[in-house]
């Protein structure tokens, strides 16, 4: 008895070693975000005048995705997304630009790092903005940094920050044996740019595709070539990162997802609720399990990352995310439309400042597969700050400036007041410039999206559709002195009043007949 006993347990520990040795391992997280960088300027998105070729090989050797957004154009809105799960307007605090992290949410790097994770970070992550404050965090929510190496880069515009080093000195400092998850944060393309290094690198302006809601001139073409410069420097990053992992023996077993989080620093973009200012570029990878070559039409959110990334740990999904995990979508091996994800929402509350009593602009949207519906909250305010202030929502730049000079329709698309309502059909029009919110034609259809947006934020406990729009306003701004409204408008009266001590003095004497000549 007491023989069979011990075969017994015997042929049971054997079972559960057996079956030890067959369940997948976790996988490693390497996620890699640029900043600022427009979804179309990829050559797996057919851009011939940027040159990824690294970002290619993730999508060719995984999944791209044709429809990934953002809910909140602007970099700290969109990375507070990605490491709590939730949209924006659901993070109080975090709804806005430069604004405070706030207390009492979870962020999947330290979901991932109680669970037996490795968590590192290199370059930008959560930002800009106070962490600590409110949150009372040590280190930034994407993780604990590894900044020491340096290199000298292209162009001076670039971070000397050394991303596939610090990464790779990450790998080396890890406890063997235990998975990890990185984030790697890139500054680029983020401004200011050296002015004409994309020419002097042999870029030419004559290659450049100018998007339809900006002027097509020679200053512009240069400005879009000091982007594309930046775009692939890091690119070329992304390339030593994939050796790293070869290196380190870990590239199959790493889900690598490379994205951005928001489109590119221009009018009319970045900061804007429109189709380039919210779709992100995004491929994934994770050797043996996505089929290569993929590439997925399906709706995603950069607010499905973090449970995603908990599945994959083998942890439930945290109660406080909103988003959907990605995995059935990744283990399948259909391309186009697999899970008929189809409808986003997209929005904001204050981004930069530069309005009176520093208000906002909200905006809330719905994407669908046809179309885009956007209402503006208060279309008498000015969507990209007020002119006196230099419109502060919108980037410094050479193409800003060109067309601040220019006026005209490209002035009144990037700067102009907006109608309550907008509409575009993105099939039709798919950089959306043409607002057709009042074309009778299109009148079932705006009053159709209208009705479901709104639904869908109130399941989404929006507190602007709940009633609670005013909560928005008293959450700070910690963008540093002299950046609000009223201390511009101070240092303006300053100015004024020195003009017109200067007009009331009384005017010099005239010292006769051959100094009123030469005046």
């Amino acid at each position: 008895m007491h023989m069979k006993r011990l075969l017994a347990l015997l042929g049971f520990s054997m079972l559960v070693s057996m079956l030890s040795a067959a369940a997948p391992a976790r996988p490693n997280v390497l996620f890699i975000i640029f900043d600022d960088w427009g979804w179309r300027d990829a050559g797996a998105y057919g851009s011939t005048w940027v040159k990824t070729p690294n970002f290619d090989r993730v999508a060719r050797e995984g999944a791209l995705f044709k429809n990934a957004f953002t809910s909140n154009p602007k970099c700290s809105p969109c990375r507070a997304s990605i490491l709590t799960g939730r949209n924006t307007w659901q993070l109080r605090e975090a709804v806005s630009h430069n604004g405070y992290f706030p207390a009492g949410f979870e962020v999947y790097p330290d979901l991932l790092e109680r669970a037996g994770y490795t968590v590192g970070l290199t370059g930008k992550g959560w930002g800009p903005g106070d962490f600590q404050t409110l949150a009372k965090r040590t280190r930034n929510p994407a993780g604990p940094a590894f900044n020491e190496f340096t290199h000298t880069p292209v162009a001076t515009g670039i971070s000397r920050n050394d991303y596939a080093r610090n990464f790779e000195a990450f790998l080396e400092k890890r406890p063997r044996g235990t998975p990890f998850s990185f984030w790697l944060g890139f500054h680029e393309p983020h401004r200011a740019y050296e002015w004409n290094s994309g020419a002097r690198l042999g870029k030419s302006p004559a290659d450049v595709q100018v998007p339809a809601y900006l002027p097509d001139t020679d200053i512009v073409r240069r400005d879009l070539l000091d982007y594309a410069v930046e775009v692939e420097a890091a690119d070329a990053q992304i390339g030593r990162a994939l050796k790293a992992l070869e290196a380190a023996g870990e590239l199959d077993n790493t889900l690598i997802i490379v994205t951005s989080d928001h489109g590119m620093p221009f009018p009319y973009v970045k900061g804007q609720i429109h189709e380039d200012g919210f779709h992100l570029p995004l491929a994934i990878r994770w050797g043996g399990v996505i089929k290569p070559g993929r590439v997925i039409e399906d709706f995603i959110n950069v607010r499905d990352f973090a449970p995603t990334y908990l599945e994959l740990a083998g942890l439930p999904k945290h109660e406080q995310m909103t988003g959907r995990s990605l995995v059935s979508l990744l283990r399948s091996e259909k391309s186009g439309w697999v899970e008929n994800r189809d409808a986003m929402l997209v929005g904001k509350e204050r981004h930069d400042l530069g309005r009176p009593n520093d208000l906002g602009y909200p905006v809330r949207a719905l994407r669908t597969k046809d179309f885009l519906y956007v209402h503006n909250f208060h279309p008498d305010r000015w969507p990209a700050g007020n002119p006196e202030t230099d419109f502060g929502n919108c980037d410094p730049g050479p193409t800003k400036e060109v067309v601040k000079i220019l006026g005209g329709h490209f002035y009144d698309l990037s700067f102009g007041k907006r109608l309550p309502d907008e509409l575009y059909d993105l099939q039709r029009d798919p950089q959306g410039v043409n607002n057709l919110a009042h074309d009778l034609a299109y009148g079932a259809k705006l009053a159709e999206l209208r009705g479901r947006m709104q639904q869908l934020l109130k399941d989404d406990a929006d507190p602007r559709i709940l009633g609670e729009a005013a909560v928005f306003d008293t959450y700070a701004y910690v963008g540093g002195p002299g950046k609000s409204y009223a201390t511009w408008l101070k240092a303006q009266e300053s100015k004024l009043a020195g003009l017109r001590t200067s007009l009331d003095a009384p005017p010099p004497k005239k010292k006769g007949k051959k100094n009123d000549e030469e005046k």
